[in-house]
């Protein structure tokens, strides 16, 4: 298989060409809830898709704490790629296999019987609570498979290869969509058929890219003295310490958006399926920026293996002026077009959902040059083995979003409207503190 090395020739040129696959297939991924919220919104009706919405934040949650371990794992399989140590890699990617297959079989036990008292804490109204544990039920079942896509396509890209995963995330969106419809449309299950597609698809794209590294990639192949993996418990020790420090800063921003879902829930189900929608939009908007920064951190990573400082530097400014570039761009297009964007997912006739969406998409998207610049930020310091500054990172933003709404949006006349402004000045924080931290530990 063709490996693609981050550690020689055009900086831009090679962040573009190997960002582009992995935008392409967060953009596919977002397929998976976005035809869940478009078909639900349309064909079930407001109370589902708040439903569904809700329920997206509580996963996207416990998802991204396996999403954040794998993504630990492959700054270490990145880093042994650039410094081409064959047996390291084995040996990583055999002890962070079992550690987060571990981790993801114990989420799986813990959360179906705990589940009606996360809804409660998540203040799901009493009339949606039926049609929110439909869905949920289902979807959970996909976290397993979620583990399999992401440990192997950070696998993958930690190689230089960013074209497998997608791949992969393209056959499975179509299925996803076909599902969909068959199953909510023709059959009519409901949100716990939508549930079921994306689950389907999920477990396509998971087992296939599994199968895949398998057969193709050569330090998988076992067989010979050079190929054995001993057990390391130092190194397991670091990648535990790694992977954790990740996985805490993916949920902890995760769990931030968790608790502002729970605020919103309490201003009803108008607030909420404006959110739910909106929020779609959002992720889709600065997702691009959101890929193009993880694959800088790969390029980080393979560079601070080789120990091309010079190159993380220059490759640093050049992905800084790119992400902000683009972010502005988007700004005034969501700007522009936020009721047309709303009326994709929501019916035409309920005008108080649109009107608050985008109310919601004006207020926050104007500042997506702010979370541009801290995915960049995260990635960075991810990139260079210090996690831990990027859960600083995460906290100081979250933590004033967490703030802010709570104080103010129950108790003033601002109301909602708090939750929205508290999102960019969450970002401005943490983006100050980023290059504060740069300029001290850079490599």
């Amino acid at each position: 298989m063709r490996e693609y090395r981050l550690t020689e020739g055009s900086i831009f040129q090679k962040l573009i060409r190997f960002s582009l696959p992995m935008i392409a297939g967060n953009l596919l991924q977002q397929v998976y809830n976005l035809v869940d919220t478009l078909i639900v919104g349309r064909f079930l009706g407001a109370d589902a898709l708040a439903s569904v919405g809700s329920s997206y934040t509580l996963m996207v949650f416990l998802t991204s704490v396996v999403i954040g371990l794998c993504m630990g794992s492959g700054a270490f399989f990145s880093a042994d790629f650039g410094a081409g140590n064959q047996n390291r890699l084995r040996e990583d990617i055999w002890h962070s296999f079992w550690f987060i297959l571990t981790v993801s079989v114990i989420i799986c036990a813990v959360i179906y019987p705990g589940m009606n008292a996360i809804l409660e804490i998540l203040q799901t109204p009493e009339e949606l609570m039926t049609l929110t544990k439909q869905y949920v039920r289902v979807v959970f079942a996909g976290i397993i498979f979620v583990f399999l896509y992401n440990f192997f396509a950070f696998l993958l890209r930690a190689m230089g290869n960013s074209l497998v995963p997608l791949v992969f995330l393209a056959a499975s969106s179509v299925i996803n969509i076909a599902l969909d419809i068959w199953f909510v449309v023709g059959l009519e299950f409901g949100v716990g058929g939508a549930a079921l597609a994306t689950v389907i698809a999920q477990a396509f794209s998971g087992i296939g890219i599994a199968v895949f590294c398998i057969m193709r990639l050569p330090v998988l192949k076992f067989g010979g003295s050079n190929s054995r993996v001993r057990w390391n418990s130092e190194r397991m020790k670091e990648i535990i310490k790694n992977d954790i420090a990740t996985g805490i800063q993916q949920s902890v921003m995760n769990f931030g958006i968790l608790m502002i879902q729970g605020l919103v829930n309490s201003f009803g189900a108008v607030v909420m399926a404006s959110f739910a929608a909106a929020v779609k939009i959002d992720t889709l908007a600065y997702m691009p920026a959101q890929e193009f920064a993880n694959a800088y951190s790969l390029f980080v990573s393979q560079n601070y293996g080789a120990d091309r400082k010079e190159r993380i530097r220059e490759g640093t400014r050049i992905s800084i002026a790119v992400s902000a570039g683009f972010c502005a761009a988007v700004s005034v297009l969501i700007f522009i077009f936020a009721e047309s964007l709303m009326g994709v997912f929501v019916d035409p006739g309920e005008t108080a959902i649109i009107a608050e969406g985008a109310r919601y998409l004006r207020i926050e998207g104007a500042a997506y040059i702010g979370i541009g610049i801290l995915f960049l930020w995260y990635g960075y310091f991810r990139g260079i083995n210090m996690p831990h500054i990027s859960l600083l990172l995460t906290v100081i933003s979250l933590g004033t979003r967490v703030l802010l709404s709570y104080a103010l949006a129950p108790r003033t006349p601002l109301g909602v409207i708090v939750i929205w402004i508290s999102i960019p000045i969450g970002w401005l924080l943490a983006d100050v503190t980023g290059w504060v931290m740069y300029k001290k530990n850079r490599e």
